[in-house]
């Protein structure tokens, strides 16, 4: 096993250039350009628009057998993302020992490994900024949690990673994307925990509802006009995609909403997206602050952007609302936007 690792480590991402959608890419550059200025056009452009550049983490399985796995991947320069396990003063926001991600400062990447019945997958490749919306949950074992946009699964995975809730509800409305979900849930999750983690089938917006005040933290990782993605898809569904964009500010506002809903007094909502689009990040969350006296947003400079600056670029506009990385040539994660918000007591 120890050579397939290493033969992955040794050669960087080669990829076969992809075209982009063009309709998309000037859609971008028309907003973006007016939203992050310089940032945009002389860095997160180009990183967007060559693949081969991406960097990827390597997110261990704890529920399968990854011994030595930790050890081939330092030899080949990887290094742990969380900062409690490389130094003797671990941060009290990113104390979660169990959850081991590896990154390389270079492209470099794993082949993923195959869905095989019976068999667990001892890692996850991952944009590494799509951790933290997990960390800034800060999950803790017995606590009741709804993951209420699940698919494919990554976050969820994340999730019991970092603790061993009492439950936790991996909503998904798409027939397809839950079958993806529940695939992934099989893939890397021990038997004894199925009677924890639940796969619903509910429009998310509903959840405020049916399950008001049920919940101890509440993921809304969003759908959203998720860039990398977006970018490569053909230009008729890129099209399509574009007209759809406009409506998913209000989407977003209202699967938030159900979440600040579901979730206890004193319970923590995080929200999430893949997209640069402020439309769909900062203004979202200002608009269901408004709508939502009780609802009370959370600083995460500190706790998140401050230890994790080395790794990852924030930008905030709107300190204390939300932070936001950006793609820049080396540090190629995101985009991420993330943002926590506490129901008040």
């Amino acid at each position: 096993q120890g050579n397939i690792f290493t033969a992955a480590c040794l050669q960087e991402t080669k990829r076969k250039a992809r075209p982009s959608c063009q309709a998309v890419l000037d859609r971008f550059d028309e907003q973006y350009s007016q939203e992050l200025g310089d940032l945009w056009e002389s860095a997160s452009r180009a990183v967007l628009l060559d693949p081969g550049s991406w960097q990827y983490g390597v997110m261990l399985n704890r529920f399968s057998i990854v011994t030595g796995i930790s050890q081939i991947l330092q030899s080949q320069g990887f290094s742990t993302l969380l900062p409690q396990t490389r130094g003797p003063a671990p941060s009290p926001g990113l104390s979660r020992p169990s959850l081991q991600c590896y990154i390389h400062p270079r492209p470099l990447r794993f082949p993923s490994q195959a869905h095989r019945l019976g068999q667990l997958k001892q890692y996850f490749l991952l944009n590494a900024a799509s951790l933290l919306p997990v960390l800034a949950l800060k999950v803790q074992d017995g606590e009741k949690v709804l993951d209420l946009c699940s698919a494919p699964g990554g976050k969820a995975v994340a999730i019991l990673q970092c603790a061993t809730p009492a439950l936790l509800c991996c909503n998904e409305p798409d027939p397809q994307r839950r079958d993806w979900l529940a695939k992934t849930l099989e893939s890397f999750l021990s038997q004894s925990l199925t009677s924890r983690v639940i796969v619903s089938a509910q429009d998310g917006r509903s959840f405020g509802q049916s399950e008001a005040g049920t919940y101890d933290k509440v993921l809304v990782d969003s759908p959203c006009s998720n860039d990398r993605s977006w970018l490569y898809c053909g230009g008729q569904q890129g099209e399509q995609r574009l007209k759809e964009r406009a409506g998913l500010p209000a989407l977003q506002a209202q699967l938030l909403r159900s979440a600040l809903s579901a979730v206890r007094p004193g319970g923590v909502v995080v929200y999430s997206t893949c997209t640069l689009s402020s439309f769909e990040n900062f203004a979202v969350v200002e608009t269901v602050l408004n709508d939502c006296p009780e609802a009370e947003p959370e600083d995460l400079w500190e706790e998140i952007g401050i230890p994790l600056s080395e790794h990852f670029t924030f930008r905030t506009t709107h300190p204390g609302l939300g932070l936001l990385v950006v793609p820049q040539p080396g540090k190629t994660w995101g985009p991420m936007f993330l943002s926590r918000i506490r129901r008040r007591k």
